[in-house]
């Protein structure tokens, strides 16, 4: 298969968004060959050596969201980013906001209320202190895993020993003492797995430039084929994209990619630390504009 680094958008690469490249933030100019992300001890321990970019600085990491199954446990998922100096920031906002999207959806519990907010986070020394809005919390919430995957996706950063967790600047009273980092509290990761199959195109085109099969981390792309419901291959050349997280296809005819409509995918896969995975399904195509 061949291998292409797309362009890079100045976002976080979500899982929930299903990006397919990024563009550099900021005015940095581009390294004149790949380098190594730079990642986190957490994210090399669960999913393996960070991938290369050729495309600036970028920095891998974890967010430990609460398990739907074991209430309690906490479960992680690779993160991406160009932004060094908001990387708690960003992992917060995005522990707030949930993981309910594609083969994972109702997998992780989501203990934050519509509308929970990060007010500040500071740190001094060793010690990360996180202020979120009031009544941030739901009421049925799984109040412990909400505690260890903030303590965990935040003491996996550089120096962090601890955490303190405020709302509207007073603690909580189940939240009176340092929160520190639960290690039992963390399920290993399951295999790899086809998150969604997703068309993009130019904001306000009509056809799609490319269609992407869409993994939940950075991967070795063994087999995939895109077909038809019939069966009939879609003609075009395969790539894999930024960060191996995505199988690439630039159609020949972009016109038959319409929302909505059945795609098959046959997939086989390998993670960076040995997972391997596979399948033969249908996903109806989602279009997003970029």
């Amino acid at each position: 298969m061949k291998k292409q680094l797309l362009p890079l958008l100045a976002v976080v690469v979500l899982a929930a968004v299903f990006l397919a490249s990024c563009r550099e933030k900021g005015s940095a100019p581009p390294a004149t060959k790949p380098v190594r992300v730079s990642a986190t001890a957490a994210y090399e321990k669960y999913f393996g050596p960070p991938p290369t970019t050729d495309k600036g600085t970028c920095y891998a990491f974890v967010i430990y969201f609460p398990s739907a199954g074991k209430p309690g446990k906490v479960v992680p998922f690779p993160f991406f980013t160009f932004d060094q100096g908001s990387l708690m920031k960003v992992a917060v906002e995005r522990l707030l906001g949930g993981m309910d999207v594609g083969s994972y959806r109702g997998e992780f519990s989501q203990p934050f209320a519509p509308g929970a907010h990060l007010r500040t986070i500071s740190r001094e020394g060793d010690l990360v202190k996180v202020d979120l809005g009031k009544d941030f919390l739901k009421v049925d919430a799984d109040r412990q895993g909400m505690l260890d995957a903030l303590s965990m996706t935040l003491t996996q950063f550089e120096g962090v020993k601890g955490v303190r967790l405020l709302s509207e600047g007073k603690a909580p009273d189940y939240a009176t003492e340092t929160l520190l980092p639960p290690e039992s509290a963390v399920l290993e990761p399951g295999p790899p797995r086809l998150l969604s199959v997703t068309a993009m195109k130019e904001k306000g085109a009509k056809a799609v430039e490319e269609v992407n099969a869409f993994f939940d981390r950075p991967v070795e792309i063994r087999v995939l084929q895109m077909t038809a419901r019939d069966g009939k291959p879609f003609v075009g050349e395969v790539y894999h994209s930024i960060f191996d997280m995505a199988a690439v296809l630039k159609p020949k005819d972009p016109s038959q990619f319409k929302a909505g409509m059945p795609v098959k995918v046959r997939w086989q896969v390998v993670d960076k630390v040995g997972r391997s995975a596979g399948g033969d399904g249908e996903f109806a195509l989602e279009v997003r504009e970029h």
